[in-house]
């Protein structure tokens, strides 16, 4: 790979790294050819970008970016990297759970995430990464438990007025 070649990846790192809130770091090596490709596709139907790249060329567009912003990334850069990026901060660990139960196996395993300037390292981050709510989740709870009142102040009123048509009937 050139030097142009190289910077042209890290430019475009830089690109995506600025895009999403959200990326993933996995390790994809000891995958065969055929399961990146299903990997790879899932992740483009699910609108998640998988990008493999060299761990050098990663830390170095990180590093150009905030190199104290993503400090705890670098120790997880090894091995065979694929880079996941999603607008959606669990979309990548439900795929890669799903991936495993259905190749019954450990790969691709979770080397760090980063999620809306947190980061999450290692393996054992993958079950509670998988949980967490989007933004629209949120806010759905949000207008639920707002509308939660209402509905029981609503309901009592409409009992309340039933008690009294039933009241007036009798007598």
């Amino acid at each position: 790979m050139t030097k142009d070649q190289k910077n042209e990846v890290i430019e475009l790192l830089k690109e995506k790294f600025t895009q999403y809130n959200n990326f993933y770091i996995t390790d994809t090596e000891s995958l065969s050819v055929a399961q990146v490709s299903t990997l790879r596709r899932t992740c483009f139907d699910k609108n998640v970008e998988m990008k493999v790249a060299k761990n050098t060329l990663i830390r170095k567009a990180l590093e150009s970016l905030d190199a104290e912003k993503y400090a705890g990334i670098y120790d997880s850069l090894h091995n065979v990297t694929a880079l996941m990026f999603s607008e959606n901060p669990k979309e990548p660990a439900l795929i890669i759970s799903a991936f495993r139960k259905k190749g019954n196996g450990e790969k691709p395993s979770l080397k760090a995430a980063f999620i809306n300037g947190d980061i999450y390292t290692g393996d054992t981050n993958l079950k509670a990464l998988t949980q967490i709510k989007t933004k629209n989740e949120l806010i759905g709870e949000v207008i639920g438990l707002l509308q939660s009142p209402a509905k029981r102040v609503l309901a009592a009123l409409l009992h309340h007025h039933e008690k009294q048509a039933e009241t007036a009937v009798a007598e």
